[in-house]
């Protein structure tokens, strides 16, 4: 195995790509006016240790019937707040909704790469130069190692 092969297959938190920090505060003041933004929806969960009401821009994955969120760049802040927390409340194109969650296991979060994702993600034009971009192309590529790198959170109404 070579040492790219290795760092692609082990643990560590993935890195953010540099045009998040440009793009979030855009998405969130756009998701906030009711702008589609593809998959993006506004998760507001309340801190872990402030107490306070945090909101970020998420991915929401639908499909069939059934909503996940993805760690995309790992144990982010948003993630260990919703992982504390149990609930919080999506905002997409104006309507908020109060929704509890579910972290997958590791085998489940692979089960969910190879079974549901992968093959929806292949469907679209741009979906696996998105996943490339955002760093995440391992979820496609090795799903069981993605696993280990981005938690997977179950969406249901609260």
């Amino acid at each position: 195995m070579t040492a790219s092969a290795s760092a692609s297959t082990s643990t560590s938190t993935p890195r953010v790509p540099r045009f998040v920090g440009v793009f979030d505060p855009l998405a969130k003041r756009l998701l906030g006016a009711g702008v589609p933004l593809g998959p993006n929806a506004l998760l507001t969960v309340r801190g872990r240790k402030s107490g306070l009401d945090r909101t970020t821009p998420v991915a929401l994955v639908a499909i069939g019937g059934r909503r996940w969120l993805i760690g995309t760049f790992g144990e982010t802040q948003w993630v260990r707040n919703l992982r504390a927390a149990g609930r919080a409340s999506l905002a997409v194109r104006r309507n908020t909704e109060p929704v509890s969650v579910r972290e997958l296991t590791s085998e489940q979060a692979a089960a969910f790469f190879r079974d549901e994702l992968g093959p929806y993600v292949r469907r679209l034009l741009i979906g696996r130069w998105l996943l490339t971009r955002l760093g995440a192309a391992e979820i496609l590529a090795e799903p069981s190692a993605a696993a280990k790198r981005h938690p997977v959170f179950e969406v249901r109404p609260a």
